[in-house]
């Protein structure tokens, strides 16, 4: 059947202006793009049509039901439906990188109807993040190594909704050294607060995954933290962060005293001095204090033995000492964390800090690449 120029333009024009408008045309048009491509298929396999299934596909921004084409075979999938399913893929890919960026579930709602033509609402962005929450789950539920000669723990707080109200809850940390000097982020939990007891139990869980030996964990002074590293990980050696130290001691003196004594507080814990042990550098730290607290009293509680923590340190060679006498390496990561969550305010769930926390932590450049101070340590030539 041959149509002139007129008709066809009255034919478009009925469909166009019919109930569908443009999207009947549009449907109509990726119908028949795939029936003949049936046809195509059928001349070069010997296969024969075999009716058409229903399918749902949004593509430029509207949802089409159409109809596809089947072959008796039933090994016929048209293209169109592959670059229809890329779309989508692509759009979900887009959702999740804006979500990780920063930007609320609103704001990427509205980016996406500027590019693609539809808005996702808050509920819909967050059916969109299910395929990245699952990911996160598996990744934080991955077998790890035997050994980590070195592990970094701290937590941080966030604000989150839990029942009707929101308040501050601490998300631990785990960030450990491989045994190739590369750095991995093992674990992150959510507890409404940090205690030792808590850690207790994010070590027990690290332990099931596969972790068995840790040569030494740094962290910060955190009451009975030490007794719940003995309990899970009896080996291994305990720093605790020195700047921690430093800067507790010095907020509790006077402005005209904060200089001096921070002089000499750097002096002591100085990770450069050679010819030095952890006794003889805690045996400084205790004359600092017997000289001080002559002024300040309260400094009399840092002159105890569970303060030889924070010398731990000068057991091992001076090139990798500034690398393990802080927790700097996991406070960087923490401000990443932030980065990212402080654009939202509060969150509305756990799951959703530990997303965004957990897309932080895998996409982090840093950790891929190894350690060099550490190449000599004995640190990593414990068998």
């Amino acid at each position: 059947m041959e149509f002139t120029h007129e008709q066809m333009s009255e034919i478009i024009s009925s469909i166009t202006n019919g109930e569908e408008g443009l999207q009947g045309l549009v449907r109509m048009g990726m119908e028949s793009l795939m029936k003949s491509e049936r046809d195509i298929h059928n001349e070069q396999t010997n296969d024969v049509s075999n009716g058409f299934r229903d399918r749902r596909v949004c593509h430029n921004g509207k949802m089409f039901e159409i109809r596809v084409p089947r072959s008796r075979e039933n090994n016929f999938y048209p293209m169109l439906l592959g670059v229809l399913k890329d779309q989508e893929a692509e759009v979900q890919r887009l959702v999740c990188s804006l979500y990780a960026q920063g930007l609320t579930t609103t704001q990427v709602g509205k980016i996406s109807e500027e590019f693609y033509g539809k808005h996702y609402s808050k509920s819909q962005v967050s059916r969109l993040l299910n395929g990245a929450r699952e990911d996160v789950g598996l990744w934080l539920k991955r077998g790890l190594e035997f050994r980590y000669p070195i592990i970094y723990i701290d937590a941080t707080y966030v604000l989150t909704r839990r029942d009707s109200s929101v308040s501050n809850e601490a998300y631990y940390t785990v960030l450990g050294v491989k045994e190739d000097r590369t750095r991995e982020v093992l674990d992150i939990v959510n507890f409404p607060t940090e205690s030792s007891t808590s850690w207790k139990d994010v070590f027990d869980g690290l332990k099931e995954r596969g972790l068995s030996r840790i040569d030494l964990i740094v962290c910060d002074g955190l009451s009975g933290i030490e007794n719940a590293i003995t309990a899970s990980f009896p080996m291994a050696d305990i720093q605790l962060c020195t700047v921690h130290l430093k800067r507790n001691i010095v907020n509790k003196v006077k402005p005209r005293d904060k200089r001096e004594i921070s002089n000499e507080l750097q002096k002591i814990f100085s990770p450069e001095q050679y010819n030095i042990t952890c006794d003889s550098a805690y045996d400084k730290f205790a004359l600092f204090i017997d000289k001080w607290q002559r002024s300040y009293p309260q400094l009399k509680r840092y002159k105890n033995d569970r303060y030889r923590l924070y010398f731990t340190y000068f057991k091992y060679e001076k090139a990798i000492r500034g690398m393990i006498y802080t927790t700097n390496w996991i406070e960087r990561l923490n401000r990443d964390y932030k980065r990212v969550l402080n654009m939202r305010g509060a969150m509305p769930n756990s799951q959703s800090v530990i997303l965004l926390m957990g897309n932080v932590a895998q996409n982090r450049d840093v950790h891929k690449y190894p350690i060099y101070n550490f190449l000599e340590s004995k640190l990593f030539n414990i068998i």
